[in-house]
């Protein structure tokens, strides 16, 4: 079967191409498909017009001519030269959504087109956080409403966007659950992970007890964060806070600064910040335990976090707040611990009791391990997907 994985942006910064889509696409190349990933680098427009190879799938950066009517016409122009089967639109929005437009309208009679949502995009969701214009967030909106009823078959992540498909008029039997695996290549890559730039952090950090914070900061109100770092450093005097990646907004990272400054936190904190996919899966294991949390927000409810699924597949014990899909990574009492968002003290207390318990988090870490093979691992959710291009 001939595959064509749509994208509304490149690899990066955005990760749902890098993450998801590759995360899906290999394992299907491995049982015997072509899978080629066709997307628009506009965040990195120097990489236009680019092809390349990651593990037996084929890349495609499409050149940046004419405009956005100019490049949605190479992208369709192009993935119908190759002649797919089956094209998967990551994204209903933008360019992804436009070329689900175009191919829904002319072509869905020589092809199966599947919308893929891994986010709620319109009003409440990614429309009420990104920087877009008001034409560009009503287009949007538009565009996501329209696109989840205008296809063969819809994958979406999490359980809510399931329910927000129903509720939008698509059949159950085209709706497919579908969540996120890891963004790190877990076990296979950990077995060979790089070392440099891990190694040096593992060895600053020494024998201290080591939480973990691996999060963008947009998803959850940092003040309730310092609180409990605050609760749980004073429970845990040597304890150091390792963070991983950077906030989504320039701004909010420079507030978190001086709000841990502000309650003299700041010589607890590692920062690791940005780390090579290769070397993270080392790096997320040197911390004892990892702290994820979410304010009760339509966004937060629809997502499927990538940074959990990786936390949970390196065998991390995490606390956590039972948002959306948490509750499906993180079993309470099995794999980590449970609070309702907001509830600072049972969440310092989690953190505090896990910290002095080594013998409980190896526990809740095999555990963990077993739990994300078992639902969440690629090779999995790839099977799935098979099914649903062949049915």
């Amino acid at each position: 079967m001939r595959i064509a994985m749509i994208g509304p942006f490149g690899l990066h910064p955005n990760k749902t191409m890098e993450s998801r889509a590759l995360g899906l696409a290999r394992p299907l190349v491995a049982n015997g498909h072509s899978v080629r990933l066709i997307m628009p680098p506009w965040h990195t427009p120097d990489e236009a017009d680019k092809t390349w190879e990651v593990d037996g799938v084929e890349m495609r950066y499409v050149p940046l001519r004419g405009g956005t009517v100019g490049i949605t016409r190479q992208m369709v122009t192009e993935l119908l030269a190759w002649r797919p089967d089956v094209v998967h639109c990551f994204k209903p929005k933008a360019y992804s959504g436009l070329v689900a437009w175009l191919l829904w309208h002319f072509h869905r009679r020589q092809l199966r087109l599947f919308v893929d949502s891994d986010d709620w995009e319109g009003w409440g969701g990614w429309n009420d956080l990104a920087p877009y214009s008001p034409p560009q967030k009503q287009f949007f909106a538009w565009q996501e409403q329209w696109g989840m009823r205008h296809c063969h078959g819809l994958t979406v992540a999490s359980r809510t966007l399931q329910s927000l498909a129903w509720g939008a008029g698509v059949p159950p039997e085209r709706v497919v659950y579908l969540p996120n695996g890891a963004g790190i290549q877990t076990f296979e890559i950990f077995k060979t992970s790089k070392v440099s730039k891990t190694s040096d952090i593992c060895q600053h950090l020494g024998q201290r007890p080591v939480l973990l914070l691996y999060s963008r900061l947009f998803e959850f109100d940092t003040a309730r964060l310092v609180a409990i770092l605050r609760g749980v450093k004073t429970a845990v005097p040597d304890l150091a806070i390792l963070t991983v990646g950077a906030g989504l907004y320039a701004e909010d990272a420079a507030a978190f600064r001086a709000q841990i400054t502000a309650v003299h936190l700041q010589d607890a904190f590692v920062e690791a910040g940005w780390v090579d996919v290769d070397e993270l899966p080392a790096l997320l294991a040197c911390a004892d335990v990892g702290i994820y949390l979410m304010d009760d927000t339509l966004l937060n409810r629809t997502k499927c976090p990538v940074k959990l699924a990786d936390m949970v597949a390196v065998g991390l014990p995490v606390v956590a707040e039972a948002v959306g899909q948490v509750p499906e990574y993180v079993v309470d009492g099995y794999n980590g611990r449970l609070r309702p968002s907001g509830d600072v003290a049972g969440l310092t207390a989690d953190l505090v009791a896990l910290l002095q318990q080594k013998e409980e988090r190896q526990r809740l870490g095999e555990n963990g391990r077993l739990h994300y093979q078992t639902h969440f691992a690629w090779a999995q959710l790839a099977q799935r997907l098979e099914e649903l291009y062949l049915r």
